[in-house]
């Protein structure tokens, strides 16, 4: 049998628009591998729904691996939970170079104390997670097939002619996240808020931009009933458009304290489009926002500390701005073919 190269399992959502971080990074590390090894070598299989969706999912992942060298799975927590028991079963039979690029942060957390979760993960060919702190967490845990592989995404940077400078009140906000409470969207909009009222005068503006998560609508309507003037909300920008729309403002909020954030892409669409980001110091955020260089870090649920962070780059307009060229050299480790080629290199 003439076997293809590699069968990326993960979160694609065929025939849907999906804009969540899974679907995301598993569509830009499949393109990844398909210019890495040709469309041809490559087959897909889509996990969205989970098992009610798609009951046909273990026989489908059977004949996949039956046919290809490599898998490449993308799964949350759920997934994790059905597909690390399949793959490892018919690996007995197969012996595929099996690969789990991990999303988010959740993952160290997740499987401590699954002795039986460990003992299968320990047997994949690799593990990429996206920061160091997942690393280590994993090595004290007695792995040592772990790798890091930062986020990434399939965006055109802006080079430092095309940055835009905002030198005059009143100055840009916006928030670029999945649209949830636990994404802080509520104390970006208090804390601009707050300023504004203290100071008596419209000092900044804030866009929401994002998917509104399925079981929060009610939350967010209601929120955005009782936006003041200058909150709007935005809806919905491609992932391949961000840099397009981010790069006339002044900055990203990002105060999020959710559960399962890893390495936000949030941050990736700031940095590639110039405009220093700042975030809560949660989960990962302080490894990837560097405090000072390319953006600010203050306290998670903290609406007086992001409020206090405002007026003190409302005070030096010109010290915020003068990050715009380190958040491009950042963003530039962040594009697909240098941030996955630890995994294309391991793709045999």
């Amino acid at each position: 049998m003439n076997l293809k190269r590699v069968c990326v399992c993960g979160h694609f959502g065929f025939g849907e628009n999906l804009l969540n971080g899974q679907t995301v990074k598993t569509k830009i590390v499949t393109s990844a591998i398909k210019r890495s090894v040709g469309s041809g070598q490559v087959v897909k299989l889509d996990t969205a729904g989970g098992m009610r969706a798609n009951w046909l999912l273990p026989f489908r992942l059977l004949s996949t691996m039956r046919r290809c060298k490599n898998i490449v799975m993308l799964p949350a927590e759920n997934g994790l939970r059905i597909l690390t028991p399949l793959i490892s079963f018919y690996n007995r039979i197969f012996h595929r170079a099996t690969h789990y690029v991990v999303v988010g942060g959740w993952l160290p957390a997740f499987i401590s104390g699954k002795k039986s979760m460990i003992r299968r993960l320990k047997r994949f060919t690799g593990i990429y997670v996206e920061t160091q702190s997942m690393m280590d967490a994993l090595t004290d845990l007695g792995f040592g097939n772990v790798y890091l592989m930062p986020n990434c995404k399939e965006l055109k940077l802006l080079t430092e002619k095309e940055l835009v400078y905002e030198r005059a009140e009143p100055y840009r906000l916006c928030t670029f996240t999945r649209v949830m409470k636990e994404k802080g969207i509520s104390d970006a909009i208090e804390a601009v808020r707050s300023v504004n009222v203290s100071l008596g005068r419209t000092a900044f503006t804030l866009d929401v931009y994002g998917q509104i998560g399925q079981e929060q609508k009610k939350w967010f309507h209601r929120l955005q009933k009782r936006f003041p003037e200058y909150v709007m909300y935005g809806g919905v920008v491609p992932y391949n458009k961000s840099v397009e729309v981010l790069k006339d403002y002044f900055a990203v909020l990002f105060p999020t304290y959710y559960e399962g954030e890893g390495f936000a892409g949030t941050i990736i669409d700031a940095h590639s489009a110039g405009v220093p980001i700042i975030a809560s110091d949660w989960k990962y955020n302080h490894e990837i926002v560097r405090d000072g260089v390319d953006g600010a870090i203050v306290p998670p649920r903290d609406v007086p500390a992001l409020h206090n962070k405002l007026l003190e780059i409302l005070d030096a307009p010109e010290k915020w701005n003068a990050m715009k060229v380190a958040c491009l050299e950042r963003a530039a480790g962040y594009m697909p073919n240098k941030a996955i080629g630890v995994l294309l290199d391991k793709l045999l």
